[in-house]
């Protein structure tokens, strides 16, 4: 039972962290097209590492993680009161390039398909 409860809490972690990345005003993160891949959260609830991508590459990710670290205690703040959790998580930003690799192979498969359209001619 307890896996399901972390499981829940993590996902909820995502989408409000996704919600106060919006508000964020740090020219860093502002500006920039992120995505909250996953959340990990520890099976105390105390850690949670959250996983930020983002479009325009893997050095831009990094870019916005450096922002969202000095964000962090505005972040658990806002998280904490939204979600109404008797402990918060510490929250550890990674950078992670899933969505430019998921971007690529969306590319490869459409250049794949072109070109057998352009066999069949």
């Amino acid at each position: 039972m307890s896996g399901y409860r972390v499981g829940r809490v993590s996902e909820d972690i995502r989408r409000e962290i996704t919600a106060v990345i919006r508000t964020l005003e740090d020219p860093r993160v502002s500006g920039r097209i992120l995505t909250v891949v996953r959340v990990e959260v520890s099976s105390d609830l105390s850690f949670a590492k959250v996983y930020v991508s983002s479009v325009n590459g893997i050095d831009e990710a990094k870019q916005a993680v450096k922002g969202l670290e000095s964000a962090t205690g505005l972040i658990r703040r806002e998280v904490g009161g939204r979600l109404r959790l008797r402990k918060t998580p510490e929250l550890k930003f990674i950078a992670d390039d899933s969505v430019e690799q998921g971007i690529e192979i969306f590319k490869k498969i459409e250049n794949f398909g072109m070109r057998d359209e352009n066999d069949e001619d």
